[in-house]
């Protein structure tokens, strides 16, 4: 009976050693298949793998024979991922700080299966690591999967809030606050992930980082829909919100005017999106027309470019820049 039901699986083996052992620059023969299967328990003939090869063709696998008819190799060919593909996930993996170093490892590994053993090898050996700070709080899938369920079914959440505060003795420690949200939306900004929600207590939208958040749970409480705190109606668009966001500060929505050296075209459409509206000021200048949340993290960015950019409107938007500008002065007058 074991050889009976290992025969059956023979076919799902043989795709997991083409999945593994193969790649365009590593073959496999008849004969070595054949062996393989042997070491999984199952008997087959070199006869029996090509028919075996072409039911796996059949079914959409793309296995592609190199060499002599009798002599060559077989690897597969288009798999779910491309490497380049495997590579960018492993790096945008690496590369987030919201994902504890454990996650971190583990998904990596889970990223690499996709490739073939030869490629996940080389390919773990090239990912760079920067070392940066990685998040400690090993609760992030479950929050992540709760809150996902909770905006699925519209309903809300409670959690305990952490923020990092100073001491009297100049230390850093810990500060916890309960919080009951309506959530709407994930989003992943600055190199950290977010939950947007609305607090009960008020009339507003909020974002909170998923990595501070802990103890969550999923309340059988309906949420308060998202149109009666915000200018959405009928679904919330997180890239808009995302987009009128700098640093994720809060703020007032309100037409902006920058002008800005040409030499900045590509900065401000990568920031701002490709249906800005531009206008040709000069030969060395346009303008840039957009709506954006006006607040403190804003005015810091306008800062960052110096006199590359300035501002046209609003006047909250100068008043505050202005501001900013005088109080670095006066810090080192």
């Amino acid at each position: 009976m074991a050889g009976v039901k290992n025969s059956k699986l023979k076919l799902l083996y043989l795709a997991e050693i083409f999945e593994k052992k193969t790649d365009e620059n590593h073959y496999i023969t008849a004969t070595q298949l054949c062996d393989e299967l042997e070491k999984m328990g199952i008997q087959a003939e070199r006869k029996s793998i090509y028919k075996d090869i072409d039911v796996l063709r059949e079914y959409g696998y793309d296995i592609i024979h190199e060499g002599a008819r009798n002599s060559g190799g077989y690897f597969l060919g288009a798999r779910k991922f491309e490497l380049a593909e495997i590579r960018l996930l492993a790096d945008a993996v690496q590369a987030a700080n919201f994902i504890s170093q454990k996650k971190t490892n583990q998904l990596l590994t889970k990223i690499e299966s996709f490739a073939s053993e030869k490629q996940a090898k080389i390919l773990h050996s090239q990912v760079y690591v920067d070392n940066r700070p990685k998040c400690k709080n090993e609760e992030i899938y479950y929050t992540i999967s709760l809150l996902d369920e909770a905006i699925t079914k519209g309903v809300k959440v409670s959690f305990t809030y952490t923020r990092r505060k100073i001491t009297d003795e100049f230390k850093t420690a810990n500060e916890e606050k309960t919080f009951t949200v309506s959530p709407y939306a994930l989003i992943w900004s600055e190199d950290h992930y977010y939950v947007v929600c609305n607090n009960e207590k008020y009339d507003n939208l909020m974002h909170l980082r998923i990595d501070r958040i802990k103890h969550l749970t999923v309340k059988n409480e309906k949420y308060r829909h998202f149109s009666e705190v915000s200018n959405y109606k009928n679904s919330f668009d997180s890239a808009d919100y995302a987009s009128k966001l700098f640093n994720m500060y809060s703020g007032e929505q309100k037409p902006m005017e920058l002008i800005c050296e040409n030499e900045l075209l590509e900065t401000m459409l990568d920031r701002f999106g490709e249906r800005v509206k531009v206008q040709k000021v000069d030969d060395n200048s346009f303008l840039l027309r957009t709506n954006a949340v006006v607040s403190d993290g804003l005015a810091a960015w306008v800062l960052q470019f110096g006199g590359r950019v300035t501002v046209k409107m609003p006047k909250e938007l100068i008043r505050s820049v202005k501001e900013k500008a005088h109080d670095l002065l006066d810090k080192y007058e």
